[in-house]
């Protein structure tokens, strides 16, 4: 079985570059006893791999330059050597950015009879849903009817939180990038209010959609959205800081509260 994969072929610096990476093309082998091979539906481009494109300690080990990329994937299985997956099987694993490959069955999460298209189990019944779960519920330690806002709104986890915080009775404000990713906010997720942070100062939307205050900052964004935010909390308000997207490019340390903030949090 053939397969094409993604390699990273130098660290990005600044905005990646198409040629940061390079398309392989290469042979799946045969799965050996315990193994399996699997052909991916699809796959997740998540945020945080743009960190682990640059060779510095985290809480996961960086990309190796010349190495396929990982990440979140869901597959289907077309051959086996272990008795528990079947061919036609669907399976979850982290051997994204290929079209197909072999590993040990051990390392691949059975899904089961799926209950909604693959893609969601990346989605809403996959990380990113269980990341705004947590973030919002337990970080952020929502309360029915508090005032939310929610940066990048409009992506994987953002579009969850709000939905969850709506559940709740809340208030919910969201920030997204486009004029057409505001509506789908407002008239699909039914947001109280949402903003296109393109358009004036995160801080003079932030005072029309909130004139009483914040008591829930869901910080996908960070930069001007999280010092704008700290701006606008109520006393007791939590702030659950999921990620800085606007700074993951930046080749300069970006300046202001939200520098000694980010720092603190993550020391």
């Amino acid at each position: 079985m053939q397969s094409r994969e993604v390699r990273l072929a130098r660290r990005p610096v600044g905005m990646p570059d198409r040629s940061d990476f390079e398309i392989v093309e290469c042979e799946v082998p045969e799965p050996k006893d315990g193994e399996v091979s699997v052909r991916n539906l699809c796959m997740s481009v998540d945020p945080y791999m743009r960190g682990r494109m640059i060779d510095r300690r985290s809480y996961v080990p960086p990309f190796q330059v010349g190495e396929t990329l990982t990440g979140g994937a869901i597959g289907e299985v077309v051959a086996s050597e272990h008795p528990s997956l079947r061919a036609g099987d669907h399976v979850s694993s982290m051997y994204g950015w290929r079209e197909a490959f072999t590993a040990p069955a051990a390392e691949l999460t059975p899904l089961g009879a799926l209950v909604a298209p693959p893609s969601a189990y990346l989605g809403v019944l996959g990380m990113p849903g269980m990341t705004a779960y947590v973030g919002l519920l337990e970080v952020g330690a929502l309360a029915d009817g508090e005032t939310v806002f929610v940066s990048g709104a409009a992506g994987a986890v953002g579009s969850v939180a709000g939905q969850i915080a709506k559940l709740r009775g809340c208030r919910v404000i969201g920030s997204a990038g486009s004029a057409e990713k505001v509506a789908w906010l407002q008239e699909e997720l039914r947001f109280d209010a949402a903003f296109d942070y393109h358009q004036g100062r995160i801080a003079d939307h932030l005072s029309r959609t909130a004139p009483g205050g914040l008591d829930v900052y869901f910080d996908n964004v960070g930069g001007e959205h999280l010092q704008a935010a700290i701006g606008h909390m109520r006393p007791f308000g939590r702030i659950a800081l999921c990620g800085a997207i606007s700074q993951y490019n930046a080749t300069e340390e970006p300046r202001g509260r939200t520098t000694s903030c980010w720092r603190s949090a993550w020391a």
